[in-house]
């Protein structure tokens, strides 16, 4: 089908109803735009699990903190939609502000502890943006299903848990996190790092692979995980986290037991980097 550009709800019901009527079963793909190839496979990986795929693109306001980089986010729409047409998109949602938080709005969706932690400790607020704006999308679209990459893992977490304590009938899918040919995890914060950063950003995957290896090898946790906060200070890095927790529930492990996430954050000069892999 020809691809529909929507900026706001009302158009955005208007451009689902054929799809509804039809039967079509949907899957939603929420991003921040400045697509790249991680974008594009979670698309691909939509069109492999539902008739017609709707991708949204708004930079959510709620889930920055005063001091970060909303306004310098990169917003490139007239490219993503045209990569959304080349990658067979049904629906593009660009809403503005004012559509998605009307004045008045002022309900928040929270996660509890969750939220809290890793990302939550050092961004505040953060998770409670995130849940409230996707709430807000899922009732909009009404998927069947929605397709998260895993590269911000604790985000896919707090959306599971949401859709389950809401009890919202969707269906969400995780999608092992792209990485460019060195290991570094893309993302549409890469391109705020310098010629210098960029040659030493995949030294955190390369940790985190290191790391790991010592600790599924029998290594001290604490022993592992220091020494790998230091060879990211060392790289160059000012570490935020560098910390292993339980795959499905985020808790902190004192002992290693699969499944695990290894998860890290980091700076490196102005941009804050983050990735994660997992531990059998």
């Amino acid at each position: 089908m020809q691809l529909a550009v929507v900026k706001d709800v009302g158009s955005l019901q208007e451009a689902l109803v054929p799809l509804a009527q039809a039967g079509k079963r949907i899957a939603l793909v929420p991003t921040m735009g400045a697509l790249h190839e991680g974008h594009l496979a979670l698309i691909r990986r939509a069109k492999e699990v539902a008739d017609e795929v709707v991708l949204y693109i708004f930079v959510n306001p709620k889930q920055f903190a005063i001091n970060e980089d909303f306004h310098k986010y990169a917003r490139m729409l007239e490219d993503d939609i045209k990569k959304a047409d080349e990658a067979g998109v049904a629906i593009v949602y660009a809403p503005s502000v004012e559509d998605v938080y009307p004045e008045g709005f002022s309900t928040t969706v929270s996660v509890g502890e969750l939220g809290k932690i890793l990302e939550g400790r050092t961004r505040p607020g953060h998770f409670d943006g995130v849940a409230t704006v996707l709430t807000k999308m899922f009732m909009r679209v009404l998927p069947h299903v929605a397709v998260f990459g895993e590269k911000d893992y604790q985000q896919l977490c707090v959306v599971c848990r949401f859709v389950s304590d809401l009890d919202l009938p969707i269906e969400v899918i995780g999608m092992p996190t792209v990485r460019e040919a060195d290991g570094l995890a893309m993302s549409s914060r890469n391109m705020y790092l310098s010629v210098e950063e960029r040659k030493i950003a995949p030294k955190m995957y390369e940790v985190l692979n290191n790391v790991g290896k010592a600790i599924t090898g029998g290594a001290s946790i604490k022993s592992a995980l220091d020494q790998g906060a230091a060879a990211l200070g060392k790289a160059g890095f000012k570490v935020d986290y560098l910390e292993l927790r339980d795959a499905e529930t985020l808790e902190a492990m004192d002992r290693f037991a699969a499944p695990a996430r290894l998860l890290a954050a980091a700076w490196l000069g102005s941009t804050r980097l983050i990735d994660n892999i997992e531990l059998e």
